[in-house]
């Protein structure tokens, strides 16, 4: 039997971001809306000397599903960098598209495998994802500058 496409884990992560917050000043931000559903994510970045996220705030106005992926990116991003982020983001969206059927190694994402037949769900999970990356490329033109 297949698990709901809302189920128990999803609400709990969801409710998750209930705690989330932006940073003072942060190095970069960027703000990301999913054109399907309106869900939207802002993310802010400080990275370290290497180039690794050092801190990471968030504000999240979506669906469950994409609260529920903004807490799995938000447990996960302190020291990583911009392309550990693109690819985790790549294998996320291959696997929810049926091009994988390997499990995301981020942790916690196969919570969403009753989402992958719904492709118009896919982008709200992808979104804290895709503000993180433009957030950490903000922070690191501006450090550049």
């Amino acid at each position: 039997m297949s698990e709901t496409l809302y189920n128990t884990r999803i609400l709990r992560l969801a409710a998750a971001t209930a705690d989330a917050q932006r940073l003072d000043a942060p190095q970069g931000s960027a703000t990301k809306v999913s054109p399907v559903c309106g869900s939207k994510v802002t993310a802010d970045i400080d990275l370290d000397a290497d180039g690794r996220i050092a801190r990471h705030g968030t504000e999240v106005r979506a669906c469950a599903l994409g609260q529920a992926a903004a807490t799995l990116v938000g447990a996960e991003i302190i020291g990583q960098d911009r392309d550990s982020l693109a690819a985790a983001r790549a294998e996320l969206a291959d696997w929810l598209a049926g091009r994988s059927e390997a499990p995301p190694v981020w942790p916690g994402f196969d919570v969403f495998t009753p989402a992958r037949p719904h492709r118009a769900r896919h982008p709200s999970i992808l979104l804290a994802f895709d503000a993180a990356i433009a957030a950490a490329d903000a922070a690191a033109l501006a450090r550049a500058a």
